[in-house]
This record gives C-alpha cells, structure tokens and sequence, in this order.
C-alpha cells in the first residue's frame, strides 16, 4: 500500500513538475526554519559530550541572601556563593550521586611557556568532582584527584588546543610545566577541545580552586563568593526528592544564619537543565511555563503560515484529478478511502520535503553557528563551536517527522477532505464542487 502510495506521488510530481518544485521547495523552508528554532533549543538541552549528563543535572548557579539590617537593593545581595555555602547547602545532601563546585564563570588568564609570549584562555577552578560529573574525553594523561584537590597543588588540566599552542603537540603533554597567570602549572592531562554551548563546564583550561585560593574568597561573612555548583542525580526521578531534601536544608540552614540576621532564598532552586537555560538573573526565578508557551506559538506560526499557502496548491493539483477521484468513486472507494489516500499520497511529498529541510537546517546551523548560537552574555574569549554530532539527535528526526505530520495534514486535509465528499457525477464532468 505504501509503495502504490509512493509511485502514484512521485508520478504527480513528474506530471506537474512547477507546482511540485514550488511545494516541495515551500514545506522545505518551512521544516528548515522550524527546525533551525529547534536546534537552537536542543543545544541548550540536549546531552552532548562533556554536558552527556544534562537529563539527570540540576543547577545551582547564583543564590540571593538578605539581612534585615540592610537597606539597599532591596536588602538582598544577589549572585554566586562561597565555597562553605554551597558545602552546607548542596554538598551534604545525600541522595544526588554527586555535587561538584567550580567558579561561576570563565575568566581569560594567559598562559605561556618561560620566555615566550603569553595567549589568554578561558580558566575554570573547579574541585576534584567536576571530573565525575561531567565526561571528558582525555587525549593525554588524566584529571586531578581528591589528594591532589586538597594539597592545592599548582596542576591544571588543558585542551588539545591549548597544548599545541604551549607545547606544539597534544602528545606527551602530562607533567610538562607551564606558566598561568605568571604562576608555574603542570599538566595533569590534555582533554579534546569543549564547545562554548557545554556553558557550565566549558573552559580551556581547568585547575583545582584551591591552588589559587578561591575557596577562601567570600564575602557577607563568608556566605557570598565566585563559587557554582551542579548536582548529578542518579536519576531523573530523584529530581523531587533532591528539591525537598534542598529546601529542609534551606530551612534549617536559615535558621543558623538567621542568628546573624541573615536569610537564602532559593527561588525554587536547583533548576533542571531546562529551566536554567533561560535562567539569567539571581533575584528572579525563569518563567519555564511561559517560555514553553512562547516556542508552542512559534511553532504554531512557522507551521500555520506555510500551511495555507500549500493548502492552495494541492487544492489546485487535486483540480487536475477530479475525472480520476470520480471515477475512484464510481468504482467504490470511499470518503474516508479516498481521503486517506491523498493524505497519504501528499506525505511522501511532505516528507521528502522535510528530509531536504532537516539537512539544510543542520548544514546552515553547522556553518552560520556564530550568527545561531551566539550569546546575549558571553564571558568566553571564543564563538560557539557547533559540531554535527551536537546538532543530530534522535529526538532531533523525531521533531521533523512531527513537524512533517502536522504540515501535511493542516496543508492537505481540508483539500482531501473537500475531494472526498465530492459528488460523483460532478466529479465526473471535471468540477470538485
């Protein structure tokens, strides 16, 4: 049956060559611009090497605290947290996997070899559990350790790039010296190149935050600082059980600093890799419900609009073929026959269509990344690098098959459904209607 539906469709495109080149043409843009707002989305989501956890993460990247003896800003301090909250906070639940604590963003820092000139990279201080959280691809050598954590030991994890800028090669790298921020470093390991899209773990250089002090950089007594943290669940379905074993934690850790007149307030934190993704401010908790409504309209938009004017020309194919439908008829087909028939008939264009679609939104996704995907605020010395395994998912087919579905049936039903209640002698002379 698919096959007989197959051949009759591509023998109306070779009868009708202008009118299948122009909807064929028209439901591929329409799959390729729906898809491009897709593939947007999907790499803010969407696991990939380092982040290929990011269905079981949950966020803690900024927290806001108040005190009733201040007076500006709303009494509130807003923005990332010292080593010790997150440590009394995060750190001691007990049913994620596991909790890693790193700086809230990259900072540029220039490395170099003694004697040569210096290039800046991204620098990110973390602990010895960001190397359990998120899967790095080592090339050379292997992270640091929890001894090596607590020692403050001057070692540093670094990409492909980075050592062959330093040391020209990326092999043999472990254990050679180089100098961050004018400070001597060794090389723990070399990891491959990490995308700027991976925005919680990205970096091109990693070092343990104890090295330079960071875990005693705080402020507010010691509650606010420059530290993030992200917690691993075992499983999605502990996602409830990790925000009500937090928010315990929140009031009992409250009650404590409530001595010194002081008060966290979570907004409803740690956020899913959803919600955070559209998270950009301590003092105000995303909108993940109206976001979600905001890309259904989207949606809506860039499938209606093409819909309508693909709708016109198969009502104008299925004109030509008023002698064939009334003679289907005459012969017993029937209404819902028939109509299935032409949906059918004008999927496998739909399809063919969407196929096109997908690879011209992935190809112009893959090439136009820094246009696509560039960030509203970026503290990254680098544009997103896109790579093709980030953009391809299996959700990614999933959404234009969806989205191929939907066109088909609001572009062809109300014409097939039309051409089904023909009546058969009027069918016959040559009229739909």
């Amino acid at each position: 049956m698919i096959k007989q539906y197959t051949t009759q469709a591509l023998a109306q495109l070779r009868q009708h060559p202008i009118i299948s080149a122009v909807s064929i043409i028209g439901t591929a843009l329409a799959i390729f611009l729906i898809m491009l707002v897709v593939m947007m989305q999907q790499v803010k989501t969407a696991p990939f090497a380092p982040e290929s956890n990011r269905d079981r993460f949950l966020h803690v990247h900024y927290m806001s605290i108040s005190n009733k003896n201040w007076k500006g800003n709303g009494g509130q301090s807003n923005g990332p947290m010292s080593e010790r909250t997150i440590k009394e906070l995060f750190q001691s639940l007990k049913t994620p996997e596991a909790v890693t604590i790193y700086t809230c963003m990259p900072i540029a820092t220039p490395v170099s070899l003694p004697g040569k000139a210096a290039t800046a990279v991204d620098l990110l201080e973390t602990d010895d559990i960001f190397w359990r959280v998120f899967d790095f691809s080592f090339i050379d050598g292997k992270p640091y350790d929890k001894a090596t954590f607590d020692a403050a030991q001057p070692v540093a994890v670094i990409t492909e790039s980075v050592a062959r800028i330093l040391f020209g090669t990326t092999e043999g790298v472990a254990g050679k010296e180089f100098l961050l921020n004018h400070a001597p470093y060794r090389v723990a390991g070399v990891v491959k190149d990490v995308s700027t899209l991976a925005n919680t773990c990205y970096g091109q250089v990693w070092i343990p935050y104890t090295s330079t002090g960071q875990d005693k950089n705080a402020w507010n007594d010691g509650h606010m600082g420059m530290m993030s943290c992200t917690i691993l669940a075992r499983s999605r379905d502990d996602f409830d059980a990790i925000r009500q074993e937090s928010l315990n934690r929140f009031e009992t850790y409250n009650q404590l600093v409530g001595e010194d007149g002081y008060n966290f307030i979570h907004r409803n934190r740690p956020y899913d890799q959803e919600k955070q993704a559209i998270s950009f401010s301590a003092n105000q908790e995303p909108d993940l419900e109206g976001n979600r409504r905001s890309r259904l309209m989207t949606f809506l938009i860039l499938l209606i609009v093409p819909a309508i004017n693909l709708s016109s020309m198969t009502q104008s194919r299925l004109r030509q073929r008023v002698s064939e439908i009334g003679v289907r008829r005459a012969f017993g087909c029937n209404r819902m026959e028939l109509m299935g028939q032409i949906l059918m008939e004008n999927m496998v264009v739909t399809l063919l269509a969407g196929a096109l679609g997908l690879v011209m939104s992935v190809i112009f996704a893959h090439l136009g990344n820094e246009l696509l995907f560039a960030q509203a605020f970026s503290n990254t010395l680098n544009p997103p690098a896109v790579d093709v395994n980030i953009l391809i998912h299996a959700s990614t087919f999933g959404w234009a098959l969806l989205f191929c579905f939907i066109l088909n049936l609001l572009s062809t039903g109300l014409p097939a459904w039309i051409a089904s209640r023909t009546n058969i002698v009027t069918a016959l002379s040559g009229r739909l209607h």
